[in-house]
């Protein structure tokens, strides 16, 4: 049946947190998945997402990966205007930032400052894109509106809901403790007019007795007049791509399971690479953090990295290039993965200050390759066959290399249209790719395993794990929150 809404006044709610990682992504995805499923055209949107772990759209534009995952739990292909400003940090100081899916400028943290009225005009251009074309809007704020030296222009919080006009819920998180104090301190550090703009709280990660809780509910909402939409429980190892925080969560696994070591770089990026490893049931993944010990492993993956020259030297003030050694002595496997790949080789020239400072790194050197950075990124979907075994690959490249063989040296995968991507040690023991996105697919996720010395390995299927994950948490949401009072229109009976 055709939608008879007047696009002009799409209905959007905003869900905004007292901290981050207090479950706005997850809430988004889940309210997503519940209007889908009622037949409703819903988008995500998040105006400034400030993430390494991002994702290619189909029109070959870059956004986070927590929006891809609103994209699929709507049932849509993701759009870069569902996240028109990206945030991605190269130093402590400063950020590239990524405007409608392409790379617009990188700025310290004074000059973003200055820059976010330009900003806001391309997420508002983004925004009103959005109410053309879908019923519903669910909003994903970023941080806390609660942070006082950053509501000057903001565009990411109140700052957008205002601009716009449309309602916000507040998400805490309970298991951090202090739920109370969190959403009353947040509620009183608003203006009155964002004030009013706040429907309603949602407490996450609820475990226990309810009753227990309910003494604070009803005071919580005497004392803010604001109505308590839902208590959410702790969903027991969620396993949906993390939009920042890494997940260090695993499945129990099985005996003999294949040991896998992923240092955690200084930079490190799209670390949600390894999700359908630390899901699968016959791998031990591990992510070795810093001043930690890199411990015996069949396969160690180096990750992407932000800046690659400054985390090669982060691995080696850890250790870790030491261990890699020792791990290549006692016959292990590595793979790197996008910067990864770039580390794996002999140098590493930034001559345009790319990605930091001006100047050259001498690389781990057990590939004979060398790489360059240049401004203009490479960002494209793309599907092959792994040469070794030609079993069928699909991925997604974002970088600014270009990596060049010095001496002969076979490629890793052989690309549908002709070309090549990274490549493999005359050995079989070293191999490096810019596909992100590898181990998503069953059969490839399979070769790469046999290759790293897993026995038997059994087919793993992390695309449906995503589905049934995105369906378990909207079930949980179907549960536990006031859909009445939030979508009336389509859940009011």
């Amino acid at each position: 049946m055709a939608s008879t809404i007047d696009k002009s006044m799409s209905h959007a709610l905003m869900v905004q947190g007292t901290t981050s990682d207090a479950g706005k992504s997850i809430l988004v995805t889940g309210l997503c998945r519940i209007l889908a499923r009622r037949g409703v055209k819903v988008a995500p949107f998040k105006p400034q997402n400030m993430a390494l772990n991002s994702a290619v759209t189909p029109e070959l534009g870059e956004i986070g990966r927590a929006q891809a995952l609103q994209a699929q739990a709507a049932n849509i292909s993701p759009h870069t205007d569902m996240n028109p400003v990206l945030l991605k940090p190269d130093t402590d100081t400063s950020a590239q930032v990524i405007i409608h899916g392409e790379v617009a400028c990188d700025l310290d943290a004074v000059g973003y400052h200055r820059y976010k009225t330009t900003a806001m005009q391309a997420v508002l251009t983004s925004w009103q894109r959005l109410q053309q074309r879908f019923d519903a809007i669910i909003v994903e704020g970023a941080g806390s509106p609660a942070e006082i030296n950053l509501r000057d222009r903001d565009i990411a919080n109140m700052g957008f809901a205002e601009e716009v006009d449309i309602p916000v819920i507040i998400v805490a998180d309970i298991d951090r403790g202090g739920v109370f104090a969190h959403l009353v301190g947040t509620l009183e550090l608003l203006s009155p007019s964002e004030q009013a703009r706040v429907c309603g709280f949602v407490i996450n990660r609820f475990r226990g007795d309810l009753s227990l809780l309910q003494s604070g509910l009803d005071w919580l909402e005497q004392r803010t007049a604001k109505p308590v939409l839902g208590v959410i429980p702790y969903l027991m190892n969620l396993q949906l791509d993390a939009e920042d925080a890494i997940n260090t969560a695993q499945p129990p696994v099985a005996a003999g399971a294949l040991k896998v070591a992923v240092p955690v770089l200084s930079r490190i990026s799209n670390h949600t690479d390894f999700d359908p490893l630390r899901d699968h049931s016959q791998v031990d993944l591990q992510f070795i953090g810093p001043g930690q010990a890199i411990p015996a492993a069949d396969l160690i993956i180096l990750p992407g990295s932000k800046n690659v020259r400054a985390d090669l030297a982060w691995m080696a003030d850890n250790g870790w290039d030491r261990a890699l050694e020792r791990h290549l002595r006692y016959g292990g496997k590595v793979l790197g993965v996008c910067g990864g790949y770039q580390m794996l080789g002999r140098e590493i020239h930034d001559p345009s200050g790319i990605e930091g400072s001006k100047g050259s790194s001498t690389g781990l050197g057990w590939l004979p390759i060398e790489t360059t950075l240049q401004a203009q990124k490479k960002l494209r979907v793309v599907a092959g066959t792994l040469k070794s075994s030609d079993v069928p690959v699909k991925g997604y490249e974002i970088h600014c290399g270009v990596s060049t063989a010095l001496e002969p040296l076979q490629s890793y995968i052989l690309l549908d249209d002709g070309s090549e991507d990274g490549h493999i040690s005359a050995d079989g023991q070293i191999a490096g790719t810019y596909l992100h996105g590898l181990f998503d697919d069953a059969a490839a996720c399979t070769a790469v395993l046999s290759w790293a010395g897993l026995e038997n390995p059994t087919p793993g299927d992390h695309k449906q794990l995503r589905e049934r994950e995105i369906d378990r948490l909207a079930d949980c949401l179907e549960q536990h929150l006031d859909l009445a009072t939030l979508f009336p229109l389509w859940c009011g009976g």
